[in-house]
């Protein structure tokens, strides 16, 4: 007998009537004499509504108090999701994350799971039952109920699959599986068969909204096979597992973009050792997170230094620059919150030449100007102006032949 491990996000429980089409896609499953571990998010737009709440009464809410607060969202559809499956004749038990025993350290608001206890699901699998757990929430070691973050469910999801030891755990969403790239900005975008975990975890850092990048990290560390599948079309989705011999030689995977980026540039300062900690130091203490990095050197021993932050860090970045330009003794800080970054990603970048290249020569024949690059064992990252987005994806998508299946 098979264990499979369900997660639902938000939309697929957004309603009542979602809950009923999740609780007749569970029967099914049970039918066919599957064990079945369901993990259930929050009902689409109920964390907003909790968190606004919340602010409501505090501009910066106390991290415990809103943990507490939070994980009702997850309590209220894990009870529905079990009525519903009652109602169908299948005998169910819901856990909250602290009921399930996955114990998390104490960091409120954004914890890591430790370590799970499975007995009491276990017996209750054991007992024929379909165990609904509370995604996105565990216990700290005092006792207090903390949240993983957003898209902290699939973590959930992923963690238990993995101490389960199951067979597959399925992440049920709106979407059918993982596409080469973003089907609304190109329609020929081609839903893939399988992935490697290594190529999700880079389409999942570069913009890739599809799974949470943590959940990610958790399946290729534990080896849990993933399947990404549409709740509302039926489909064998995107399995994302390790890279065989028999999985789709592609050069190219997908094409993954960021429309959150700032860069910012301190120019003319000197060229000497320690200037990049100079000036990456104060950004780091104000908990920016840098992306891309460019130094230049000029024939003066001055170097221009460029980066990346998230667009909303864009402004904190630039004043804390404005305020050390003095002691850094640079000429100008200039920046721009106009840019995107588009990456193509693959595990054949490992084995061809010539990748970067073409993928030059393409967005340069649609006079397609490329500010940075960014390159890894198996992506290569461009930022460009924010009005070419769109035409760069699909130029690459064309020029790669993404919708296309390799042979």
């Amino acid at each position: 007998m098979a264990l499979y491990v369900h997660k639902y996000g938000g939309t697929s429980v957004g309603t009542v009537d979602r809950i009923r089409h999740v609780a007749n896609k569970i029967l099914q499953a049970k039918q066919r004499g599957d064990d079945l571990v369901v993990v259930v998010s929050a009902m689409s737009g109920e964390t907003d509504r909790l968190l606004n709440l919340a602010k409501q009464i505090q501009d910066r809410p106390n991290p415990r108090e809103l943990d507490v607060l939070l994980a009702t969202g997850e309590q209220v559809t894990i009870a529905l999701l079990c009525m519903a499956l009652e109602t169908l004749g299948c005998p169910a038990s819901s856990y909250t994350g602290a009921q399930a025993r996955i114990l998390t350290d104490a960091a409120h608001t954004k914890a890591r799971i430790l370590d799970i206890d499975t007995s009491r699901i276990r017996k209750d699998l054991a007992q024929g039952k379909v165990v609904v757990v509370a995604g996105f929430q565990g216990v700290s070691e005092e006792g207090d109920i903390t949240t993983l973050g957003r898209g902290g469910s699939d973590t959930t999801a992923v963690a238990l699959a993995a101490a389960l030891k199951a067979d597959e755990c399925l992440i049920y969403t709106d979407v059918d599986g993982v596409y080469t790239t973003d089907p609304r900005v190109e329609p020929k975008a081609r839903r893939l068969d399988r992935i490697t975990f290594e190529e999700m975890l880079e389409m999942a850092s570069l913009g890739s909204k599809v799974l949470q990048i943590r959940s990610v990290e958790f399946a290729g560390k534990y080896n849990v096979p993933l399947r990404v599948l549409s709740t509302f079309v039926d489909g064998p989705g995107t399995l994302i597992t390790y890279e065989d011999e028999t999985m789709e030689k592609a050069l190219i995977s997908g094409i993954a973009f960021n429309r959150d980026e700032a860069k910012l540039t301190v120019e003319g300062v000197p060229d000497r050792p320690g200037i990049a900690a100079a000036i990456l130091g104060p950004i780091a203490d104000a908990n920016i997170e840098v992306d891309m990095i460019v130094q230049n050197v000029a024939e003066n021993d001055t170097t221009d230094f460029t980066f990346t932050v998230h667009r909303n860090d864009y402004p904190k970045a630039l004043e804390i620059l404005d305020k050390i330009k003095r002691d850094l003794g640079a000429r100008r800080i200039t920046g721009d919150d106009q840019i995107v970054k588009v990456s193509l990603v693959g595990v054949g970048m490992r084995s061809h030449a010539g990748i970067a290249s073409k993928m030059f020569r393409a967005l340069a024949q649609e006079g397609i100007n490329i500010r940075m690059i960014s390159t890894s064992e198996i992506k290569i990252s461009v930022v460009l102006d924010e009005k070419y987005l769109e035409l760069a994806v699909r130029t690459l998508h064309d020029a790669f032949e993404l919708d296309k299946v390799s042979t």
